[in-house]
């Protein structure tokens, strides 16, 4: 679609609705597909196609609900959202891949987009092959695609695999070339959901860097993401999701201080654990409870500061598995703006686990809990044989921490802005 030149609008969306069946995958059509069944029985098409928009029932939900929004040219916009609140949805719109409901889509300008591992690679293919047949795709030259062939290469880190059928790539190698021909395509809209999760933290911090310089270039980013940190930080504007709703629309730090106080506290402790669905990985293990519990063994609904706290992952495995080398880990993050805090896996302290199987209980001891006084919440993952097996979305719980004597002094610290408690041992000297 041309753009009109008197409008700066970027990306504009109106009353966008998406309604799925339940139970039913969304069957892939052809336009010559529609084209034929509707010549062949115009009337009768008119009539199924005229209900299924109508329609209600409880067959159906809808993943978008009457979305509308605006982005200029230029503008970097977050989006951020539960699993399930309608995000990679009104991607898939926004780039073309699904048809809305009801309601109105438009782009103004050329679109890189970014959305599921492997998109537009084909898994006999060998990554050179895929390079030139996904900038195609994308709408490059082949004399485009030359030029920036070795800077995609070099991007991606995939020098080695160049030649290789990309069906034998890893999640992550995937993830790296896709984002790299994406990113350099040179999009007036670059359209990218949450699948950097898949690459290493090293890539994750170039992929972001990269879209840092995408967006100073004065092209228009649309950034789907769980976290928050870079959301905040590559981002002026966000919107929340929610319900397939956009609940809130303002600054950054407005949207993502709105999620964590009213959406994701709520979300943790509404369904039970082993109920939820906000989780990724292949399943063969799974969290299923989460509490603490003290040195006495009884379990605790807080912690006084720098006593000994126990914290306990109850976990089921799949039918018939029984799993090795399974690592377990969790993390704590600040409720105020989702800061990680800490991590801590099993295996940063050499202990990896065998012979897992049935239902049971990870426990990991944590002498003189280190935390000050106040509310934090709680991550989990589990990775079986470096697989990702279990990761909830949205954290399995909270730890509270009352006031106590951590130094032995009395003090209780600096307070919430310095949640971690250091200790140390001063001493008088002269200087050298």
């Amino acid at each position: 679609m041309m753009n009109d030149p008197m409008s700066d609008i970027a990306i504009r969306v109106e009353h966008l609705s998406k309604r799925y069946r339940l139970g039913e995958r969304e069957p892939y059509k052809s336009l010559r597909d529609v084209i034929a069944r509707a010549a062949a029985a115009p009337i009768g098409w008119l009539r199924r196609n005229t209900r299924s928009i109508a329609g209600e029932g409880k067959n159906y939900f809808w993943a978008l609900d009457d979305v509308s929004f605006e982005v200029k040219q230029g503008e970097v916009v977050g989006i951020i959202g539960r699993n399930g609140a309608g995000k990679s949805t009104l991607l898939k719109i926004l780039s073309r891949i699904t048809k809305p409901t009801t309601g109105l889509a438009e782009i103004y300008g050329r679109v890189g987009s970014l959305l599921e591992v492997g998109t537009g690679f084909h898994p006999e293919l060998t990554g050179r092959e895929n390079i030139y047949l996904n900038g195609a795709i994308l709408g490059m030259r082949r004399a485009e695609i030359d030029r920036k062939f070795d800077e995609i290469v070099a991007f991606a880190e995939i020098e080695k695999f160049l030649d290789t059928p990309v069906k034998r790539y890893s999640s992550g190698m995937y993830v790296r070339l896709a984002f790299a021909v994406a990113a350099h395509l040179e999009p007036e809209i670059l359209l990218v959901d949450e699948v950097l999760s898949v690459g290493d933290a090293e890539f994750q911090k170039k992929c972001l860097g990269k879209m840092g310089e995408v967006a100073k270039e004065g092209r228009t980013v649309l950034f789907v993401s769980h976290n928050l940190a870079a959301v905040e930080n590559l981002c002026d504007r966000a919107l929340l999701l929610h319900r397939g709703e956009i609940i809130n629309d303002a600054s950054s730090r407005t949207v993502i201080d709105y999620y964590l106080e009213t959406i994701l506290d709520a979300s943790i402790g509404d369904i039970p654990l082993s109920q939820r669905t906000d989780r990724k990985g292949m399943g063969s293990i799974r969290f299923i409870n989460f509490w603490i519990e003290n040195n006495n063994r009884k379990r605790i609904s807080s912690i006084t500061a720098g006593t000994d706290l126990i914290l306990a992952f109850e976990y089921v495995v799949k039918d018939g598995l029984t799993l090795r080398n399974v690592d377990v880990g969790f993390s704590i993050h600040s409720i105020s703006n989702n800061q990680t805090l800490c991590v801590l896996y099993s295996s940063y302290v050499g202990s990896v686990f065998d012979n897992v199987s049935g239902t049971g209980v990870f426990y990991c001891q944590v002498p003189k809990f280190p935390f000050a006084p106040g509310r934090y919440r709680v991550g989990a993952r589990i990775v079986d044989n470096a697989v990702e097996a279990d990761w909830p979305q949205d954290g399995i719980g909270y730890i509270d921490v009352e006031s106590g004597d951590f130094y032995g002094t009395g003090s209780n610290g600096f307070g919430g802005s310095a949640p971690l408690l250091l200790s140390g041992n001063w001493r008088l000297g002269s200087s050298r």
